[in-house]
């Protein structure tokens, strides 16, 4: 091999990294040896490092990466070589950057720009651009690749990376649309050229960006598909995990970003990625705050401070400050110099562009004022507040006029806000992000509900509370119904809504004759209450016989619940509005409870919504029967049995999702399983796979009554009151009057057996919470609940055959 045929192999090495590191390794690898006698100081070997170092780097080796490319630099200078050290220079920036050190990027890009052709000054840009954008300097970044994408032409392996800093950048800067455009621009050029690694990293930054935009369900999509591409890439996974956990704390869900940033902070740090492990380091930190670690959290907040200070990174050093600020309150009482730190580095914020963090510490530092007795600094933070647009301005208005006695100003303050709050949240149709970004508004629906509880008044409390359901239930405008024309639609029912008040349980009961107010006590010994009876009750499912304490359990919960209660609920049918954990009670089972209708709702204002729809006479009755339960099929044929028309569906999403809509009564026997900590995937087993709740969004007319014959199928989860995400809170948000389901696993004979005798109740004109509590009474099955409005019976025609539709799967 001649030392032309050595360069021009190295520069094929060079092309070759960025769709096979592997191959192009080998390939420099060879030149290195051919040309290690003839040539060992030359050109040929300084481009074979760089080769090298490009490769290493693709295959997510940062420090061998700079080894090989300092190599490369000291060869080329003492061959007299200025342009191929510049070239190496080149790519050192980008490695530098990740290593840690942006400003040193920036400045070896400055020495190598002079000995450069135009191309590659244009090659340059789009590496400055990422240290650029590492230093929060995201406008310079943008016009780095504006300009290098005007010069670069044909060079799609650069050019489709100056598509990715510059959406990177966009999204960023908010720019959504422009940065969307960018990363498929990049995704298409990297796929056509076969850059396997880049279209890798296009792919992996959508979870970024959906999330950004607020679109979680998108954002997780995205990023399974990017877990698959990036199996063996774990530097390039780990940084597509933090940017995923960035948006997810921003979504108030610290538990999932902590789980992400777990996995994602130890493969930074054997990479080396010193940069992206600080970023890392500092989401940790505040996700541990937010689920209540204070410990780990300043440990982490220490670590990323220093690791930022040591990068030069000062946009980035107040954000540790104020998690470790904030540490220190959770650990211990404030003091005067907390006060001065606080004020310190909510300042600090401001200059480094983070207002939106600033705000929330100046509050808290306003409510630290407040508890030193510093009223003076306490309002001078909230005045500067509340000129401030935004939800936080309302806070502090209220605040401030609480503070002055102005109860009533107070109030039309906290108002202001939800509305606010509201406003923004009435575009979102998904209910689980709509339910995740109303929690910003949390502290206000907070202040007002203390306001309320303030009064000692009921009505006021109960008025608080629904204004707020009606805020996360995506009404947009927080109102509560008249208290007058509740009472006139419960009748001789009772309606009771329970509200939490940090970890004190309150409960509104709602009778004929009056409103009444009663503080129950801590909510966490009710939810552990809750917990164990529902462990009670699937070991009586899943087992022979009976849990032992679980009357016990059932008796507990009804003192501490109903027990306050008693002498104004009497014997009447129930409506009880639940929340948190208690979305997770089978409140039928409570003793008092046997032998009264009992519905369970998202709210006041849900429960009168559900009242006023109408049956449509001669309904539709669909039946579905689903895999691997025995008693499915002879289910879906009782069905027919009990009401004159029935449409036997086959156990497939299209066809099921059909049948669904615009029908009087829907049957669903199948398996279910609940999903937690993503309850929007939540499912029911068909024979073409799970119908999960994401899939019931598509649905314009739900079913008006639907029995969801499977376990724990009525089982939620609600990240604030008035939204139990979940199969059964689906079917309500979409306009369901009424829902049948379980909360607990239950035995196929059994059920059964239940819904027999609950379907020919319906058949002969009782309402489903009249059904199902009578079902549960004569047959002894437990654990099935009546959500929505269930006092109005069903119209299912009162003549026919039943009908066998697409009996063949086939």
């Amino acid at each position: 091999m001649t030392i032309d045929d050595a360069i021009a192999a190295a520069e094929r090495a060079i092309d070759l990294s960025g769709r096979a590191p592997a191959r192009a390794r080998a390939l420099a690898r060879s030149v290195l040896r051919h040309v290690s006698a003839a040539d060992p100081h030359g050109e040929a070997a300084a481009v074979a490092h760089r080769a090298l170092a490009v490769a290493a780097r693709e295959l997510g080796d940062l420090p061998l990466a700079e080894e090989h490319l300092r190599h490369a630099v000291r060869i080329a200078l003492g061959a007299g070589l200025p342009h191929r050290a510049a070239q190496a220079r080149l790519s050192l920036v980008h490695v530098r950057t990740e290593l840690g050190h942006p400003r040193q990027a920036l400045a070896i890009a400055d020495s190598a720009e002079p000995h450069l052709t135009r191309v590659e000054v244009a090659k340059l840009g789009v590496h400055r651009a990422v240290a650029l954008s590492r230093l929060g300097r995201y406008t310079e970044a943008v016009g780095h690749c504006d300009r290098a994408i005007d010069v670069l032409g044909e060079d799609i392996r650069f050019l489709a990376g100056a598509m990715l800093n510059r959406g990177l950048a966009r999204v960023f800067l908010g720019e959504f649309e422009a940065a969307e455009a960018d990363l498929t621009r990049c995704a298409q050029l990297a796929r056509r050229a076969g850059l396997d690694h880049v279209l890798t990293l296009a792919e992996g930054n959508l979870p970024f960006l959906a999330a950004r935009r607020g679109d979680l369900p998108a954002a997780f999509t995205a990023y399974r598909r990017a877990e698959s591409r990036l199996f063996g890439f774990p530097e390039r996974l780990a940084v597509v995990r933090c940017d995923l956990a960035e948006a997810l704390i921003a979504a108030h869900l610290p538990g999932e970003a902590r789980a992400l940033l777990d996995l994602a902070v130890p493969e930074l740090a054997a990479a080396g990625a010193n940069v992206a492990l600080a970023e890392a380091r500092l989401l940790l930190a505040r996700a541990e705050l937010r689920t209540g670690d204070p410990h780990r959290a300043r440990q982490s907040a220490e670590r990323a401070a220093a690791e930022l200070a040591t990068q030069g990174r000062t946009v980035l050093a107040p954000l540790a400050t104020e998690i470790l600020l904030r540490a220190r309150l959770m650990l211990g009482p404030p003091c005067g110099e907390s006060l001065t730190e606080l004020l310190s580095c909510a300042d600090a914020l401001d200059g480094a562009g983070h207002r939106h963090v600033s705000g929330a510490l100046r509050f808290t530092a306003a409510e630290v004022a407040l508890r030193l007795g510093d009223r003076r600094t306490a309002d001078e933070q909230l005045a500067r507040l509340a000129g401030e647009p935004g939800v936080l301005a309302h806070q502090a208005t209220a605040l401030r006029r609480a503070l002055a006695g102005n109860r009533r100003g107070a109030f039309a303050a906290t108002r202001a806000g939800l509305a606010e709050v509201g406003a923004g949240a009435t575009a979102l149709e998904d209910p689980m992000v709509r339910a995740h970004a109303v929690r910003a508004g949390e502290p206000l629906a907070g202040f007002g509900l203390a306001l309320a509880l303030q009064t000692g008044r009921g009505r006021t409390v109960l008025a608080w509370a629904e204004r707020w359901r009606a805020v996360t239930g995506g009404g947009g405008r927080p109102v509560a119904p008249r208290v007058d024309e509740l009472r006139a639609a419960l009748g001789d029912t009772a309606l009771v809504e329970f509200v939490r008040h940090a970890d004190e349980l309150i409960a509104v009961a709602v009778t004929p004759d009056r409103v009444a107010l009663r503080r129950l006590g801590p909510f966490s010994a009710v939810a552990e209450a809750t917990v164990r009876l529902r462990y009670g009750l699937r070991r009586t499912h899943l087992l022979d016989g009976q849990a032992p304490g679980l009357a016990e359990e059932a008796a507990l919960l009804e003192r501490l619940l109903l027990g306050p209660l008693r002498g104004h609920l009497g014997e009447r049918p129930l409506v009880i509005v639940p929340t948190g954990t208690l979305h997770t009670l089978p409140w039928p089972i409570l003793p008092s409870n046997a032998d009264r209708p009992v519905t369970v709702a998202v709210g006041a204002a849900a429960w009168l919504a559900g009242r006023r729809r109408r049956p449509v006479p001669g309904g539709r009755v669909v039946a579905v029967a689903g895999p691997g339960l025995r008693c499915a099929e002879t289910e879906a044929d009782m069905i027919g049995g009990c009401h004159p028309v029935t449409e036997r569906v086959a156990a497939r999403r299209p066809e099921v999702l059909a049948a669904l809509e615009g029908a009087e009564v829907a049957h669903l026997a199948a398996h279910g399983m609940f999903s937690p900590r993503s309850p929007l995937l939540s499912s029911i087993a068909l024979d073409d796979g799970p119908l999960m709740a994401y899939d019931l969004l598509r649905l314009r007319t739900p079913p008006r009554l639907t029995v969801l014959s499977a376990c724990e199928a009525g089982m939620a989860h609600a990240p604030a009151d008035g939204v139990p995400l979940g199969l059964a809170g689906t079917f309500l948000s979409l306009g369901s009057q009424c829902v049948v389901a379980s909360l607990v696993p239950v035995r196929d004979e059994e059920t059964l057996t239940l819904m027999t005798v609950f379907h020919e109740l319906l058949a002969a004109g009782h309402p489903p919470a009249r059904a199902l509590c009578t079902a549960s009474g004569k047959t002894g099955v437990a654990g099935f609940v009546c959500f929505g409005y269930g006092d109005q019976p069903v119209a299912t025609g009162l003549e026919g055959s039943a009908t066998q539709l697409d009996q063949d799967p086939t």
